[in-house]
């Protein structure tokens, strides 16, 4: 049973996404009880590599209400958990130019904390007008269907 409890859609407005990959995450106490709550904020993250392991970045989990002074730095890095394939796989593409790896969404798994990632390509502005466009005018045939039958 899969349970969302955060998406990141600025994503999949400033980039392509072209393939998926499920990871877990390496937490706290405290972070897991604020991603219960729904406490959690992708907006601005991002995935980075280093030694050869993967590493969520500004992923923001707000401090646990009823912890005590032992309780989470907020934007620390987190590391998350990925087969050693897909790792090389990803680092490869993120050398060529314009791929990056955002998370799409985090969810709860059988009760444990799990992240979807992209590897992305950044649009461009008009690409972005051109999506827009294309929704409108989608949504404008289904507003005339809709009124017709």
């Amino acid at each position: 049973m899969r349970k969302v409890i955060a998406q990141n859609r600025k994503a999949s407005h400033d980039y392509y996404l072209e393939e998926r990959f499920e990871a877990g995450l390496v937490l706290m106490g405290t972070e897991i009880k604020s991603i219960r709550g729904g406490h959690v904020q992708l907006k601005d993250s991002y995935v980075s590599f280093i030694d050869n392991e993967a590493y969520i970045k500004e992923m923001h989990i707000s401090a646990y209400d009823h912890g005590n002074r032992f309780n989470h730095d907020e934007t620390r890095e987190r590391k998350l958990l990925l087969h050693r394939d897909e790792i090389k796989k990803l680092q490869q593409k993120v050398k060529l130019k314009g791929y990056t790896i955002v998370p799409t969404q985090i969810y709860l798994d059988k009760g444990m904390a799990k992240m979807e990632i992209a590897l992305a390509k950044g649009k461009d502005l008009h690409d972005k007008r051109n999506v827009q466009k294309e929704k409108d005018a989608q949504r404008e045939i289904a507003k005339v269907l809709k009124n017709r039958y």
